[in-house]
């Protein structure tokens, strides 16, 4: 299933459906090139986050501050502290994310 809308920022495809025996949910996310990506506010939800860059880069907006990562970097976060991912170039990025329940 994909999910888009261009004011997100991002597109999402589930890699699979989460059922009610299951505390994560595996996600692509597709994050927009630079040039169109509109979305400036950070995110907070419920779940934690653990994050791989599979392609592109992309700064990791965390709480008041910019990590840059690139493919093949991981980080693993609280999503109740606000959060973004922002484009670093107009090549976009695909990050695997896993939504984990506490």
């Amino acid at each position: 299933m994909n999910v888009d809308d261009e004011n997100m920022g991002y597109s999402f495809e589930l890699l699979a459906n989460r059922s009610h025996f299951s505390r994560i949910e595996p996600t692509i996310v597709h994050v927009t090139p630079k040039d169109y990506n509109k979305r400036h506010e950070p995110y907070t939800h419920s779940q934690d986050e653990f994050i791989y860059i599979v392609e592109g880069a992309i700064e990791l907006f965390y709480d008041g501050e910019k990590h840059y990562m690139e493919k093949g970097d991981t980080s693993y976060f609280k999503g109740v502290k606000p959060h973004l991912f922002i484009p670093v170039d107009n090549d976009g990025a695909k990050v695997l994310t896993v939504f984990i329940d506490d």
